[in-house]
Order: C-alpha cells, then sequence, then structure tokens
C-alpha cells in the first residue's frame, strides 16, 4: 500500500470546510415564549436567552421592555404580524430561522404569549425538524391567564369555576361555525377568547345563540400587564357595544363567565403608586438594574433604551499612562472616584496589573455619592470623604477644602469626566491631582425607531436621566424631535440644565440616588406640567 502525502494547499482546504461545516451545524434555534408583554414576566430562561443569542426574530405582540434587553449590536428581524396585515408571511418566517441558523447563528425566536398557544410554534417547528435545524421550545406565560390575572379576574375558583376554555378567535378557515359556542355553554367553566376584538359581535352573539344568558358576566382586557391596561367591564348582552364605544384595539383578551364578577374586588394592579406608567430609563445597560426594579415594583412599565456605553479603555497611549500611574500609586494619598463603574474599573485594572487592594492601603477614598461608597464599600473599603450633595462640584469644593497642602489626589474616572470637579480642586493651590480616565463613555448607537414611535404617541410618561452624558447621547441618538414634549426626571443640576437646553419639561431629585430619583417619580402628576 502506497501512502501518499497531501499537498498542504489542499490540506488547508480540508479543515477550512470541515471548520466551515461545524461552524454551520452549531446553528440552533430556541422558540422563547416571551410572555404577555410585562417583561418582568418573562422566564428565566428567556432573560438567559437574550443574552446569549445572535439574531432575534419577533412578533408584534413582544413587548418593548423586553426588546429593550437584547443586547446593542445583535442582530434584530421584525417580522410582526398586525391584524388584516401580515408583515411578513408565516412561510417566509420559517425561512428565515432556517437561513439564519444554517449560518451557524443562535437565533432566538420570540414569540407573544406562549409558542405553542395559537402562536403556530408548532408548524416552526416542524419546518426547522424537516431541514434538521435543531431546536428548543421555551414555553412562555400565556396572556390567557396573565392578562385576567392583571385584571383581578381568577381564570377558575372553587365557586365559580372549575374549568377553562381557551379559543382563538381567529380560526383557520375564517368560518363563524369554526367555534363550538353551544358546546362551550353546555361545558360551563371560564371561556378566555384571544385575538378577537375585530369579531367581538360574533363572538357574543355565538355565545347567545349557543344558549347562555345574555346577564352573563363579561370583561375585555386591552393591553394587559402594560401601561397601557385598560378594562370594560359588561356582559355577554353589552360588551360588544360597550368596547366599541371606548374604542378598544388589539391585543386584547376577553373573557366569559362568573368569574369576572370578583373583577371590582380582587383588582390590584390599580391600586400600585405607578401603574398605567410608561418610563423610559437611560442609564447604560449594566447600570440601571436596581433603578428598574424600583420603578417596577410599583407598578410602572419601564423602557429600557441605554443612551450611553460603558468600556474599558481602548487606546493605547490612555493604556500606558493608566499602568504609569498604577506603578507609582505610593506618591498619592486621596483616591477619588465619580461613580461605581469607576470604582470597578480601577480595581480591575489593578488585578490585571498584577497588584491588590494592597497597593492603595495607604489612600484615603472620596466618593461622590452612596452608590459609589457601595461600590467601595464591596471592596471593603470605606469612603472617607463623601459631599452632602452627589455631584462633582460638590466632591471638588469638600476635597479642596478638607485636604491639607501637599496632599496629592487621583481621580480615577470616565473620559468624558466634566470639569467642574477641576475647577473646584484648583480653588486649593496647596493640592495636586492626576485626573485619570480609567474607562470610556461613549454614546449608543441604538435604533430609535419603536421608541420614537412611541414618545410621538405621548406613551412615554417620562424619561430619566442620570448624567448630562445620557441627555447628550438621547439628543444624539433621536435627531432632531421636539423635545419640549418630554418630560425629564433628572438625578442632578447639570443633568437638568443639560435637558433644559434642549427644551425639555425638567425636575430634578434632591440627591443623586435611585431612591430620590423613584421619589420624585413618584410624586409627580404627569400632567405635562412640572
Amino acid at each position: 500500500m502506497c501512502l501518499r502525502e497531501i499537498p498542504r494547499a489542499h490540506q488547508r482546504q480540508r479543515v477550512g470546510n470541515e471548520l466551515e461545516r461545524d461552524r454551520i451545524e452549531t446553528g440552533k434555534v430556541w422558540l422563547v415564549g416571551a410572555g404577555p408583554g410585562d417583561q418582568e414576566l418573562l422566564t428565566v430562561k428567556g432573560r438567559r436567552l437574550l443574552e446569549e443569542g445572535d439574531c432575534f426574530v419577533y412578533d408584534r405582540l413582544v413587548g418593548g421592555g423586553i426588546l429593550g434587553l437584547i443586547p446593542a449590536g445583535r442582530d434584530r428581524i421584525d417580522v410582526g404580524k398586525k391584524n388584516g396585515r401580515h408583515t411578513v408571511c408565516q412561510e417566509e418566517i420559517n425561512e428565515i430561522l432556517i437561513r439564519e441558523a444554517k449560518k451557524g447563528k443562535k437565533v432566538i425566536r420570540l414569540k407573544g404569549g406562549d409558542p405553542f398557544l395559537f402562536g403556530r410554534g408548532g408548524e416552526e417547528a416542524e419546518a426547522l425538524a424537516k431541514q434538521h435545524i435543531p431546536f428548543e421550545v421555551v414555553p412562555g406565560i400565556s396572556s390567557a391567564i396573565a392578562v385576567p390575572a392583571y385584571g383581578g379576574i381568577p381564570v377558575t375558583h372553587r365557586d365559580f369555576a372549575s374549568g377553562l376554555h381557551i379559543v382563538t378567535a381567529h380560526p383557520q378557515d375564517g368560518k363563524a361555525g369554526a367555534i363550538p359556542y353551544e358546546a362551550l355553554v353546555k361545558a360551563g367553566g371560564t371561556l378566555v377568547f384571544l385575538m378577537g376584538v375585530s369579531a367581538i359581535e360574533m363572538l357574543m352573539e355565538g355565545l347567545c345563540l349557543g344558549g347562555m344568558d345574555k346577564t352573563m358576566p363579561a370583561v375585555i382586557l386591552e393591553q394587559g400587564t402594560l401601561a397601557g391596561q385598560r378594562k370594560i367591564s359588561a356582559t355577554v348582552g353589552t360588551l360588544a357595544a360597550k368596547a366599541r364605544e371606548e374604542q378598544i384595539k388589539p391585543p386584547a383578551v376577553i373573557v366569559v363567565g362568573q368569574v369576572c364578577a370578583l373583577e371590582s374586588r380582587l383588582q390590584w394592579y390599580e391600586h400600585l403608586p405607578l401603574a398605567g406608567k410608561r418610563i423610559l430609563v437611560t442609564r447604560p445597560r449594566d447600570r440601571g438594574f436596581k433603578l428598574q426594579r424600583q420603578l417596577q415594583a410599583l407598578g410602572a412599565e419601564v423602557l429600557s433604551v441605554p443612551t450611553v456605553e460603558t468600556v474599558p479603555v481602548e487606546d493605547a497611549s490612555e493604556a500606558m499612562a493608566i499602568r504609569a500611574e498604577l506603578e507609582r500609586l505610593q506618591e498619592y494619598d486621596v483616591l477619588a472616584f465619580t461613580s461605581p463603574y469607576g470604582v470597578e474599573r480601577f480595581f480591575d485594572l489593578l488585578w490585571e496589573a498584577g497588584k491588590d487592594a494592597r497597593a492603595v492601603s495607604h489612600m484615603k477614598f472620596a466618593a461622590i455619592g452612596q452608590g459609589t461608597a457601595d461600590a467601595l464599600a464591596k471592596r471593603g473599603l470605606r469612603a472617607d470623604y463623601m459631599p452632602k450633595q452627589y455631584d462633582g462640584v460638590s466632591l471638588g469644593r469638600l476635597l479642596a477644602a478638607k485636604l491639607g497642602e501637599g496632599t496629592r489626589i487621583l481621580l480615577a474616572r470616565s473620559s468624558l469626566g466634566t470639569a467642574e470637579i477641576l475647577r473646584e480642586l484648583d480653588r486649593n493651590k496647596g493640592i495636586t491631582y492626576r485626573d485619570l480616565p480609567v474607562y470610556r463613555t461613549r454614546y449608543a448607537k441604538e435604533d430609535p425607531g419603536l421608541l420614537k414611535s412611541l414618545m410621538e404617541e405621548g406613551t412615554i410618561d417620562c424619561a430619566v436621566f442620570t448624567s448630562s452624558s445620557t441627555v447628550e447621547g438621547f439628543l444624539r441618538m433621536f435627531g432632531p424631535f421636539p423635545f419640549e414634549t418630554v418630560t425629564a426626571v433628572c438625578i442632578g443640576q447639570k443633568t437638568q440644565e443639560a435637558a433644559q437646553r434642549a427644551g425639555m419639561r425638567t425636575a430634578v431629585s434632591k440627591n443623586a440616588t435611585t431612591e430620590d430619583l423613584v421619589d420624585l417619580i413618584s410624586r409627580l402628576r404627569f400632567t405635562g406640567a412640572l
């Protein structure tokens, strides 16, 4: 047997082909139920997949808050269907999923509610299986359960209903007779109709013809679990007329049964302080979770659209400057921080340089506010200096007043740090400082399409800004826009001044803390004038 050496060019080609095949074979699709709209009703697994996915294919019913959780720079494909108009047909959606998966991507197919409950997820799974594309199904909370719950309606109750029937109001053949009204009425229990706004007259008439009493309680809930939630309580005989009178629009859920009589006693969502309010948070994606959670706990629908991003220093000369300062930390007496991220980034850089907290054990620490002090506390360090007013001017003024002659300060902060703190430090001629950028703040490049349409419709009640740079990023993101229509809730005077220059209506928190911001928002009347 003769062994012949394979030419290297052919070896490289074969290896390349194998790598390409392996890359393609790693592609996979997750059919993820995004729930009824409220981002806090997204499952834990669904939230994890939002962080991990490469490509997101989403429906119209996926909440804006959930879309806001998708990391910047990931591929997004809108295949939303609206009543009477299909943006993308189902066959094309199937092809999109197959195409993107064959590129080796982790494809996240976001579907409102649960993917296998009237979501045509089964058809998409069949198409993927036929093409041997691996997939998983991630169940979601269905609007058939969640929306009535947010309206104070338990779909089952020992005293009223031991059964539940969930019906789509859009049968595949489009025939009214496809819904077995008489059988549903005889079965008893609670009826939940999805996608039924355009067919509400047909549905109520069909139930009456099927033998249901016209006085049976019935409710329609529009935009359930979201800030725009509306509820119309009536009977089977009057619901259709009331819904038309109030101009109820999709998405909406119709509930019929004795359990609907409980809604006035069991309603809870409407009693939350910020129920019905939609609030925009502009903080960097990894900085705004605490604020977002506090607002959501009060009932607000929160849209997170970061207008700035915090990233490590990339410029070679700046990186060299950081390394040089880390080698002579013994020359400094005070280490000052103006943000929690500055604390985190500084100590990460210290670790990367082969050092740890012992390298700054001889120093005292200054923090611009409680959040920054908390970041130091996580490192086992206490803030020796913190102003009563949480801003750069106050920190600089405090240090200039407290520090003695010969004191050297290392100021670790963003490359976009303002000059106010430096001007205050300059008032004390006996101290010296080094202004060291340890991270960069850059303006985000989010697509403002969805957000812009919501703001033009007037459905955003206020925008929260936590720095003047978030205001600037907001202005850059939108371009020309009637900013006088925007209500800006600002964390400090400088942030407020930036918003006012753009023409926004403003309110400012007493202190630069998330607690003060939330307290301010909860006290606003949202009348359009602050």
